[in-house]
């Protein structure tokens, strides 16, 4: 097992923590395996789709990064809901510099 930890803000505010992750899954993988509302994953990963899209929490913004041009298009599938801070998990990958990440679960489209 993993040490690493991501939180998620759920559509409805509930927060939930899931520990013991190892490096290298996508946010995507972490929120769609533990069950968390509104991260969906219907094209797998393969950054074709925007219904794993979240808010990246201010103070982690800067380690995540910003969206490629990919996923920039895809975001802008969901302008009505996105932000500055929005990305798709599916692209994020977790490590060791993205342990403790939070996130927000934009809502759906």
């Amino acid at each position: 097992m993993g040490s690493l930890k991501v939180t998620f803000v759920q559509p409805d505010g509930t927060e939930k923590t899931i520990d013991n992750l190892d490096a290298g899954q996508s946010i995507m993988e972490v929120g769609r395996n533990a069950g968390i509302e509104g991260i969906a994953g219907d094209c797998g990963g393969g950054c074709a789709c925007a219904t794993c899209h979240v808010y990246i929490d201010p103070q982690w913004q800067e380690r995540v990064g910003p969206a490629n041009d990919i996923e920039a298009e895809m975001l802008d599938m969901v302008s009505d809901v996105q932000r500055d801070n929005s990305r798709l998990s599916c692209q994020i990958q977790l490590s060791d510099e993205l342990n403790g990440l939070k996130v927000v679960v934009a809502p759906a489209y």
